[in-house]
């Protein structure tokens, strides 16, 4: 039996001896490698954290401790050592265990933790808790250096400065976020060196010199004011954390000892730990951007699997052909270049583009103030993720009605990633943006054209969304407001985006029942009257809208205002969408089939519609 089997806790953690612990991290690595090459998963970043994940749980128990991940995509080791080895293998799968920490999947997860730098912001919650309730567990951070770009995890440590609560922030410092950090949080850190042995010196000496209480608080009083004359500044211990590192974050003694002399010193501490992405796999060395997220793959060779062209791609190149046409064209991302298909921009047009970090609303702000002046900003950014920056979209950018392009990327279903990514809510946030087009391209062709109508047709702010992964049956395009792709007399089936899809899928299998069903395709969600839909509305007196979104704000619910608005009298309505938008990870056809908005329930929905009024429902 390896060590590996043995182990489901951090007691079990507690129990190994120093060369046993070696040999788990190997095993471990062994494993995540394995695993994450038949499921896919987030693969480097989790490599580099084998030896930190472990060391923590040697000094805390997660059944109790608060162990708060950030962002949570690194925490695979965690969770393989604290009893979901044997479930791995479902890892991201319908109905297995999510790629992120779920407190409802394991009480060692102590916080979901989809979207980066939050972390801090926990623990000082998690801290507080703990002191007003008067009880007694330890609470910790791990934040990574790519999260440390964005705004939030600032105000969190802050605060946790001020607040004098025991909160440990490690700072996993790998110099990475998705690909190479930027900004200046990325200089400071690489400034930040000390001596090897540091840590180790200042426990020995914290120990000796405490048995005579004031030696230690002289010498430490004259080492703080010698270290604030003479080395370079530390924005941490400025702020008023208590600063500990850098300690190398693959030697495990190391790593507990100073994990546990930050603990014991029972104050708002940073502890800086130095890993490296991929660690002790060669190909995710070599490559961490490239093996950061990834699908299934070799693992002798790291040979990924071939993926088909996407949305993404598409806009990438697009985007390209318009700047290469008008100057004032500039691209945006907050740390996703690759994932958004602007690296082609990137390398084309090196001096209009611009990687802000993970930092979504600066980089609105920054847009705004860039198309005041001039340019024709396009930020480029999963929908999910835009969801941070809704005042800005209002404040900066609307209220001057500034003409900002938002391709507004993953928008729908995402599959694998779960409910931290799905992009379910963007209809109903850019909904209440004042001033807001909103288009909703079907196809690549369609992408490439209201892209162009974005940049040079639109005055204000516009957002083009589009799903994750390719095109389907539809490759039309059609930039009307609203199309009827079908006509039918018995049903008017709503729909956009590539749902269209769905739609004649649908269509086809009702005409074998005897059913008409007429598709009326959106291609501006708003401002849209939705004229074309109430004529079709006015033949068929039947609504069947199908949306992957979110109920709340949806464009079904416009459509009955609208028919209300026009005392418009239908015989039978059905909205079809993903109700709160909080779905599990799995497949988009999977997802689609469990939630109600595939094909089949299109026509199910259609059948019952068609057989009976609105007034029997």
């Amino acid at each position: 039996m390896s060590i590996l089997e043995k182990i489901n806790s951090s007691a079990d953690i507690k129990s190994l001896s120093r060369a046993e612990l070696h040999t788990l991290c190997d095993e471990l690595r062994r494993f995540e490698i394995e695993s994450i090459a038949k499921t896919g998963g987030h693969l480097a970043s989790n490599l580099g954290a084998v030896e930190l994940t472990v060391a923590l749980h040697r000094v805390y128990d997660t059944t109790k401790d608060r162990l708060i991940f950030d962002v949570g995509h690194q925490s695979y080791t965690h969770k393989i050592i604290t009893g979901r080895r044997d479930a791995f293998h479902t890892l991201r799968q319908r109905g297995g265990i999510s790629g992120f920490p779920k407190p409802n999947e394991a009480p060692d997860d102590a916080f979901i933790a989809g979207h980066a730098s939050t972390s801090v912001s926990a623990a000082l919650g998690m801290a507080k808790a703990r002191t007003l309730q008067g009880e007694d567990y330890d609470v910790a951070a791990v934040i990574g250096d790519g999260a440390l770009t964005g705004g939030l995890a600032f105000e969190g440590l802050c605060n946790a400065a001020a607040s004098g609560e025991p909160v440990v922030i490690i700072l996993n410092d790998n110099n990475m976020s998705i690909s190479k950090n930027v900004g200046g949080t990325a200089h400071l850190l690489q400034a930040m060196r000390m001596k090897p042995g540091y840590i180790s010196f200042k426990k020995w000496f914290r120990s000796v010199s405490s048995r005579t209480r004031w030696i230690y608080e002289f010498v430490h009083r004259t080492k703080e004011r010698l270290k604030s004359r003479i080395l370079p500044s530390n924005v941490f211990s400025d702020l008023g954390l208590y600063y500990l590192g850098p300690v190398d974050g693959h030697d495990l003694e190391k790593l507990e000892n100073a994990i546990r002399l930050a603990r014991d010193l029972r104050r708002p501490v940073l502890l800086h730990v130095l890993t490296r992405k991929g660690k002790g796999c060669p190909y995710a060395e070599a490559h961490p951007d490239k093996y950061h997220g990834v699908g299934p793959f070799d693992p002798v060779t790291g040979e990924l699997a071939p993926a088909g062209v996407c949305f993404s791609d598409k806009m990438g190149e697009s985007l390209c052909r318009y700047a290469e046409k008008d100057a004032r064209i500039v691209a945006i991302t907050a740390a996703m270049a690759g994932g958004t298909g602007t690296e082609c921009f990137e390398d084309r047009f090196p001096g209009r583009f611009f990687d802000v970090g993970i930092a979504e609303g600066h980089a609105v702000t920054m847009a705004g103030a860039m198309a005041k002046q001039g340019l024709l900003p396009v930020f480029a950014v999963y929908s999910s993720f835009l969801q941070r920056s809704l005042d800005m979209m209002i404040h900066d950018v609307a209220l001057q009605s500034l003409h900002v392009v938002f391709c507004v990327d993953r928008a729908g279903l995402v599959g694998s990633d779960g409910e931290t990514h799905q992009g379910l809510f963007d209809i109903s946030y850019l909904g209440t943006v004042p001033g807001m087009t909103v288009l909703a391209p079907g196809s690549f062709e369609e992408l490439h054209a209201m892209l162009g109508y974005a940049i040079g047709s639109v005055a204000g702010p516009v957002a083009v969304r589009y799903p994750r992964g390719g095109e389907g049956r539809y490759t039309d395009c059609n930039m009307s407001a609203e199309t009827v792709l079908r006509e039918g007399s018995d049903i008017t089936i709503l729909c956009y985006g590539t749902m269209v899809n769905v739609a004649l899928e649908a269509a086809d299998k009702l005409a074998m029942q005897g059913l008409s069903a007429e598709i009326v395709k959106l291609g501006i969600l708003f401002p849209n009257k939705y004229e074309q839909c109430l004529a079709s509305l006015k033949k068929t007196g039947r609504l069947l809208a199908a949306e992957e979104v979110c109920a709340a704000g949806c464009i079904g619910r416009r459509v009955l205002e609208a028919c209300a608005e026009n005392d418009l009298r239908l015989r039978a309505a059905n909205l079809l969408n993903l109700g709160d938008g909080i779905i599990p990870h799995g497949t988009v056809a999977e997802l689609r089939h469990d939630y109600g908005i595939d094909a089949d329930a299109v026509v199910r929905c259609a059948t019952e519609l068609c057989g009976r009024d609105l007034t029997d429902t």
